[in-house]
């Protein structure tokens, strides 16, 4: 079996954790790759094995069985570019805050391991978004797992944004930016801007202004198989388009095409770390003192 880690930075806390699980793998005779940046990190923090092998880029781990992410779900949200569509499952070890995609814990990472060598767990597949644009803006990494934004740029104008539902003409916003999230994504910075939540295996789309100027305008939930057309205007000569944490600054002229993309992500899953689960512990529903 060969196995990818990816991480970026861990704080002091955890270092102690890293050899451990590197350790446990390795007795059970695991090929390790780790992400040579993550690598280099470690290396000058702990003593690490040198059974250990390093990995650059997604065409490096094109036959692994799995990949882990050590970090919060920024972290997690990175490995999408580095699997692609290979279908390889990504398990998320959480050493970051809050934690939605990588729910699993610290101290659950034994019982993990355990569970991913009895194969004991289930993929919670994901749906992607692509993005289209005439210079090919992100190359061919142009998909998102959370959300793709457009945000203004300077700190003093809003811009707006014209959709498009297919042909149809769906509204002009006038806000700080527009947000096109999955149903992944609905938890994330769609939520803080008082998106909806909805299930990972709903089919759907939000589309979530930022700080929009008109008070009657809201989220709006459609269908994922509609291609949805944005045209942006602005007072100055650019704006921001961002797929998760990646960003460029593009001219107004630019057109952005949003679609479902082709290809989906595989998350494992424990039974007891399911979707409603977490939401219920991430959240804290339920924690009141008549419960």
């Amino acid at each position: 079996m060969k196995i990818a880690i990816y991480g970026k930075r861990v704080i002091d806390n955890y270092l102690p954790l890293i050899p451990v699980l590197f350790e446990n793998l390795l007795k059970r005779k695991v090929t390790l790759l780790v992400y040579k940046p993550f690598y280099d990190f470690l290396s000058q923090q702990i003593e690490l094995d040198k059974k250990l092998k390093t990995f650059n880029d997604d065409k490096d781990i094109y036959d692994v069985n799995y990949l882990f992410s050590i970090g919060g779900d920024g972290t997690l949200l990175d490995t999408i570019t580095f699997v692609k569509d290979k279908d390889i499952p990504i398990l998320g070890i959480n050493t970051g805050r809050l934690g939605f995609l990588t729910s699993i814990s610290t101290e659950e990472i034994d019982e993990a391991i355990d569970a991913i060598f009895a194969r004991k767990f289930y993929l919670d597949t994901r749906t992607l978004l692509s993005l289209q644009t005439d210079n090919n803006l992100f190359g061919d990494d142009n998909y998102a797992l959370n959300e793709i934004t457009l945000q203004k740029k300077d700190s003093s104008s809003m811009i707006t944004i014209h959709a498009y539902l297919g042909d149809e003409f769906l509204n002009s916003y006038w806000a700080d930016g527009l947000i096109i999230s999955t149903p992944t994504g609905s938890t994330a910075y769609s939520l803080s801007c008082g998106g909806p939540i909805i299930l990972p295996s709903s089919g759907n789309i939000i589309i979530n202004p930022i700080a929009p100027h008109n008070l009657n305008v809201c989220p709006i939930v459609i269908p994922d198989d509609i291609e949805l057309t944005l045209k942006t205007e602005g007072r100055t000569g650019n704006f921001l388009v961002a797929l998760d944490s990646r960003s460029y600054t593009v001219p107004f002229k630019t057109v952005l095409k949003i679609k479902k993309a082709k290809h989906t992500i595989n998350i494992i899953r424990f039974e007891k770390n399911s979707f409603l689960n977490t939401l219920r512990t991430k959240l804290m529903w339920g924690l009141d003192k008549r419960n």
